[in-house]
């Protein structure tokens, strides 16, 4: 009897033990999951954004931890992702009508990070101005004198030259590398931010002739299937081609990796021009899609250096309710980039608006109204505006000069229309205090209003 319990018993140990064991695995599983999860939420970091000149919390601010980014609350908190074990680096902190930040690594606790109140009002420098002493000393004595506080720098230009010592193998192998005028970037923002200037790279994005012809699998066709060119003889890239991004995009890397803030994306768009071959459907929306897919994949490739992302458009883009046939819908571009800057040149206004059908006699009606329906087709968006604003003589109404009158006309229609500052656009590069005056102080123009 006593042999066959110990039968009995050593059979059931069989099947028991096994049992116990995988009890004591899945209580050992649950436990480092738990421990997992308790790491996460030791990692992640939290705080508030506020105003640093009123101490109101500021909603939708980008925080950037690693290649991932969360956006404040209406109260201005945030609960960072857990990219990295907490303290070992910094979050980067950004929103648009202030100066970018940081939340140091060391800050502990759930700190508060003021941002300062920052309306770029800028001026603009070709490939060539931006080398040349006689533009960049003049334009850099109105920024000091007019109470200006930013520049934007062409560093892809229009004919594709990139006018720094890129590291890209292909920018010297098309050629953009022939005309050097910045030595050195870093050295030239470190310079330019120690005046306090704030800066934005101009990008030049699918009018690129080097690229295209080096490149024809990646242009824009005729339909005839040759290589299109526009009327000052340049090829495109076909903004369809996905596979021609990443040179333009890796551009701009380059620009934010040496400090600027702002990466302003222009030609952005199709051809205003019909008949022609595109490598996907170029319908309006698949239009839209290119375009926007582009600025989305920039703000992604470009979260890592906390630098806001602009685009150019097309005046009429404020009016127009589709694409304009080039690719710029405004709703559907107010949520691919922090800021648009549409070309309120009332030059550019050939047909008027409703209203004002001599858009020259009308800088005012002609930018403000433009940019307050530009806001009312956004109104649901964080995005903001900043328009380019006219500083050459007119070429389509009888060749109106536009000095210091017309000037200020335009600014204080972009500062009516509460925009996060404005830009003069002189092809030139000729500035100077007689025609670019200092605006009145923020809390007198808000009484002016």
């Amino acid at each position: 009897m006593k042999v066959i319990w110990r039968l009995l018993l050593a059979v059931a140990a069989l099947f028991v033990m096994p049992m116990t064991v995988a009890n004591a695995q899945g209580n050992d599983a649950e436990a480092k999951q738990d421990q997992v999860k308790e790491a996460a939420r030791e990692v992640e970091r939290e705080g508030t954004i506020v105003d640093g000149a009123t101490g109101a919390p500021i909603a939708g601010a980008i925080v950037t931890s690693g290649d991932k980014t969360v956006l404040t609350d209406a109260k201005g908190h945030y609960r960072a992702p857990a990219a990295t074990q907490a303290g070992t680096q910094p979050l980067l902190v950004r929103a648009v009508g202030y100066g970018r930040s940081t939340v140091a690594a060391s800050d502990a606790g759930s700190p508060t990070t003021e941002l300062v109140p920052l309306r770029p009002k800028a001026l603009y420098l070709t490939v060539y101005g931006i080398g040349a002493p006689f533009l960049l000393d003049p334009a850099l004595d109105v920024i000091e004198k007019s109470g200006l506080n930013a520049l934007v720098i062409d560093l892809k230009g229009d004919r594709g030259l990139i006018p720094y010592p890129s590291k890209l193998p292909l920018a010297a192998k098309i050629g953009a590398q022939k005309l050097r005028t910045i030595p050195d970037l870093k050295a030239l923002t470190t310079n330019l931010k120690s005046k306090g200037i704030y800066l934005i790279a101009r990008i030049v994005t699918f009018k690129d002739d080097l690229l295209a012809t080096s490149h024809p699998q990646w242009a824009i066709r005729t339909a005839g299937g040759g290589l299109w060119k526009d009327r000052e003889g340049l090829a495109w890239i076909d903004p369809s081609r996905q596979e021609a991004w990443d040179y333009t995009l890796s551009v701009a890397e380059e620009a934010a990796a040496a400090g600027f803030d702002e990466i302003q994306f222009d030609y952005i768009r199709f051809p205003d021009t019909g008949g022609l071959a595109f490598a996907n459907a170029s319908d309006e929306n698949g239009r839209v899609a290119a375009i926007t897919g582009f600025l989305r994949e920039a703000r992604k490739r470009l979260a890592p250096y906390n630098v806001f992302t602009a685009m150019d458009s097309f005046g009429y883009v404020c009016w127009n309710q589709n694409d304009t046939g080039i690719g710029q819908r405004v709703e559907d571009l107010a949520t691919a980039v922090d800021i648009i800057s549409p070309m309120l040149y009332p030059s550019g206004f050939q047909f008027g608006i409703p209203g004002y059908r001599n858009p020259v006699q009308n800088p005012y009606e002609i930018v403000h109204l433009s940019l307050e329906e530009c806001k009312r087709r956004t109104a649901n968006t964080a995005v903001r505006y900043r328009p380019w604003l006219q500083a050459f003589t007119d070429y389509a109404f009888g060749g109106k000069v536009f000095g210091a009158d017309e000037i200020a006309k335009q600014t204080k229609a972009s500062r009516d229309a509460d925009t996060d500052g404005w830009m003069l656009w002189n092809p030139r590069n000729v500035y100077t205090t007689n025609e670019i005056k200092p605006e009145p102080t923020e809390s007198k123009a808000k009484a002016a209003r």
